[in-house]
């Protein structure tokens, strides 16, 4: 990677060496990162892993223009210098961020409107758990889908990053939570969490059991990873006025819709993602979580849920964990 903001070489990072199915990670040497204007320098305690980054190794997944081409899209650590034009952190500082990527390294650059610190309840390493999954969930949940206390919300994917956190944070928004997993086992894990109405999507119908537990009326919000493959099922799971928020595609991009059910129920279907969004749209989101979810993180409402800590070193065997779909919460790599 060639930067004018890299200077001597030492530090490592994982980068990607083979693309596709079969894309490998290694652990290389790169440049020491120099914060830019607005940025600073941060230690990594440890980085999250999230199916962005599977996307990423296979080819799928791009790094925004100016990232690092190499993976991880939050991290938690101490700043160690703070660059041009930052005010309000200083050197000493226990943060967490969201990255445009890179996180997976000893020493990461990170704009500092995408900081939040370090809450001192948690160990340090797994508050690298927390920042993506919270921006996205407090973002899709709330911010797109609306969501307000007494309404139902249909999470899928509820043993993962993102939805272990979006049940903690729903519950504490006062809303009624139902979450899909893949097995007994994870749904009595996401009750555990405090989901009202945990789902196992191999054995049940998620679509009757929403209605029969909100009276016939559905889903006020339905939070999707699976995409296409859900997606008629999720409009017909949709209460009037619903709201179905579409934030991952792992089975599949292109679905058929059915406009008229749709209208019925005066519904609507949006898509999203964080990682792509401009500076001041992550700032924002971010300026969001620390007003709105982090006083829930300091009273224990939300916590990191973290399935493994694994050396850096072991990126792949971390992939080679999520992707086999035995993980609950995060995965975290630890330099």
């Amino acid at each position: 990677m060639t930067d004018a903001r890299l200077g001597s070489i030492g530090v490592r990072a994982v980068t990607i060496s083979a693309t596709g199915r079969s894309g490998k990670l290694s652990l290389s040497t790169i440049s020491d990162p120099v914060p830019a204007i607005g940025e600073v320098l941060v230690n990594v305690a440890a980085a999250g892993i999230n199916h962005a980054d599977l996307l990423q190794r296979a080819g799928h997944y791009p790094a925004p223009a100016g990232a690092p081409d190499w993976p991880g899209l939050e991290i938690s650590g101490e700043i160690t210098r703070v660059g041009p034009g930052v005010s309000g952190w200083r050197a000493g500082d226990r943060v967490v961020a969201l990255l445009d990527g890179g996180g997976y390294a000893d020493q990461v650059t990170v704009r500092a409107t995408q900081l939040l610190p370090a809450p001192r309840s948690l160990d340090l390493i797994d508050a690298a758990a927390l920042p993506e999954a919270m921006c996205t969930a407090w973002d899709n949940l709330v911010t797109v889908g609306g969501l307000r206390a007494g309404e139902w919300v249909l999470l899928h994917g509820g043993s993962g990053g993102v939805g272990t956190t979006a049940i903690q944070i729903a519950k504490a928004l006062g809303a009624r939570v139902a979450a899909t997993a893949g097995s007994p086992e994870r749904a009595a894990q996401c009750a555990d969490l405090g989901a009202d109405l945990p789902i196992d999507y191999r054995e049940q119908d998620f679509v009757e059991l929403v209605r029969e537990a909100s009276g016939g009326a559905g889903a006020d919000v339905v939070l999707d990873v699976v995409g296409a493959a859900y997606l008629v099922d999720n409009v017909r799971a949709l209460a009037r006025g619903g709201r179905l928020v579409v934030i991952g595609l792992q089975r599949g991009r292109r679905g058929e819709l059915d406009l008229g059910t749709l209208m019925a129920k005066r519904a609507t279907v949006t898509g999203t993602t964080l990682r792509s969004r401009p500076a001041e749209e992550k700032a924002a989101v971010v300026a969001a979580v620390r007003e709105h979810v982090w006083p829930m993180v300091d009273d224990g409402r939300v916590r990191p849920v973290v399935h493994a800590r694994l050396p850096l070193a072991e990126a792949q065997r971390a992939h080679e964990l999520l992707e086999s779909g035995e993980v609950f919460g995060k995965v975290l790599l630890v330099p």
